[in-house]
């Protein structure tokens, strides 16, 4: 067993590296990149695996943090790879306007963008630190709080991707927001409850003396979905696509933490509602929706650490 963070986290760094690198490998054969979101959700998973088998904190600890952490990551991993990958037509967009952008240096650029998402994924991994070093017998109480947490953030997520599907599929709700479900009551649930997941994860650690260390995870999160490639990219695309529609939308609605939407302007009109999927929106007709309808370029779900499907 392994009782030093440092060697744990120097394992970490080699296998996420090397396996990025071998996924770049293959992914440079074809002319699709949209993988890399779904090797950076399993990529956690596996990385918890590792950290618990071989950290020398008591085995409760380590399998509670195993078990919510596996559940995240196969839960989230599998929807981008149905999404993404074995269903899309066409690679992600944000790869499309990479390999533009990039001309002839794309496989070299892409080999950084990639080892990157290794990097997002050894800093993510310092939260799992102080639970699989943990040598108390039980369970703290702020460790069922962070549990609690992370099944709620799971669930949550699960239950916004779900809704968001549903939307999709019909296509009398070609370009106009969902706002049906938890959409109803924040403009990215997706990003808040993945936020719930990684406080969880820190809460967990705060079972140890130094847990404090794992505010990174959530600390990047948030800078990231904020400051980077989560609802700046997102929001931008979705005033592309829905035009007024969206902007009423944001008027409306929470950006972030769910919260009742406010009153809609009396001079503004009623939302309409698809027979298919009964979620109300607001009437934008479907002859208006822009070519490519609301299909998903949200930054990297990944080291956007935004791994999750959004409307645009």
């Amino acid at each position: 067993m392994i009782s030093s963070p440092w060697l744990l986290l120097a394992l970490n760094v080699v296998v996420t590296s090397v396996g990025m690198a071998v996924l770049w490998a293959v992914v440079m054969r074809g002319d699709d990149a949209s993988a890399v979101d779904v090797a950076w959700s399993y990529g956690l998973g596996a990385v918890v695996l590792l950290d618990a088998a071989l950290g020398s904190g008591a085995v409760v600890h380590r399998v509670v943090l195993a078990v919510l952490v596996v559940a995240w990551s196969l839960r989230l991993g599998t929807h981008l790879l149905l999404d993404r990958v074995l269903h899309a037509t066409q690679e992600d967009g944000r790869y499309q306007a990479l390999r533009r952008k990039w001309g002839d240096k794309v496989k070299p650029r892409f080999f950084v963008f990639f080892q990157a998402q290794a990097l997002t994924i050894v800093v993510f991994s310092v939260a799992f630190l102080p639970t699989v070093l943990n040598q108390r017998a039980h369970l703290a109480v702020v460790e069922w709080i962070g549990a609690v947490a992370i099944a709620a953030g799971v669930a949550g997520e699960a239950t916004a991707d779900r809704q968001l599907k549903a939307w999709r599929t019909d296509p009398a709700n070609k370009g106009r927001s969902c706002r049906g479900g938890l959409w109803r009551f924040s403009r990215h649930p997706n990003y808040f409850f993945e936020s719930v997941t990684w406080v969880g994860v820190t809460l967990v650690a705060l079972g140890a003396s130094w847990g404090w260390v794992a505010v990174v995870a959530p600390a990047t999160l948030l800078t990231l979905l904020f400051t980077v490639t989560g609802l700046p990219a997102t929001e931008a695309q979705s005033i592309r696509s829905r035009g007024d529609d969206y902007r009423r939308y944001q008027r409306e609605t929470s950006a972030f933490i769910p919260w009742f939407p406010k009153r809609r302007a009396r001079s503004e009109p009623p939302p309409l509602r698809s027979s298919a999927s009964g979620f109300a929106d607001p009437g934008v007709t479907a002859a208006a929706a822009p070519p490519g309808g609301v299909r998903s370029v949200t930054p990297t779900d990944s080291p956007s650490g935004t791994t999750s499907t959004d409307q645009d």
